[in-house]
């Protein structure tokens, strides 16, 4: 990759022409854990927590964000999405969110996947905050994508749903 393609010949930030690529199907996998502690985990299997459900709020939010992460990501592309889902994995001390976008376009979907898993939580962050402030959104990554010019990407140390 020798040339940087978000850059002009003057230096000069510009938005990638994707016009004269191939529509594809394209996928991608992205996760983010939310490190809580064994209490708050506790009050989320209760259902003790202050605001309420706090993952169905989570999931709603993470599809919002992936069907906007142009207006929030500079230089993304629009692109209807065909499918966003975030799902959960509640652990001891902390959850997992990983999200899964599809589309067919002729750029890719990591963005929005990641978008969404991070907003997911974030939202959860918010929801949760009563019960502490120490929690820590982590590991915010791409798990696996699928389509494209660059072809199939799968992390070797995570789980691609």
């Amino acid at each position: 990759m020798n040339e940087l393609s978000h850059l002009d010949d003057q230096g000069r930030t510009r938005m990638v022409d994707v016009g004269d690529k191939p529509v594809s199907d394209r996928r991608a996998v992205a996760e983010a854990v939310l490190v809580t502690g064994t209490d708050v985990m506790a009050a989320v299997r209760e259902g003790r927590t202050p605001k309420g459900n706090v993952f169905e709020t989570a999931r709603l939010a993470g599809i919002m964000a992936a069907k906007r992460t142009p207006e929030l990501i500079p230089l993304c592309h629009v692109l209807p999405l065909d499918h966003v889902s975030v799902d959960f994995e509640a652990r001891d001390d902390s959850i997992r969110i990983v999200s899964t976008v599809a589309a067919r376009g002729s750029t890719g979907v990591e963005m929005e996947a990641l978008t969404a898993a991070a907003v997911a939580g974030l939202t959860l962050y918010d929801m949760l905050k009563a019960l502490s402030r120490s929690m820590v959104l982590s590991q915010v990554r791409l798990l696996a994508k699928s389509g494209g010019r660059h072809g199939d990407y799968r992390a070797t140390d995570g789980d691609a749903s």
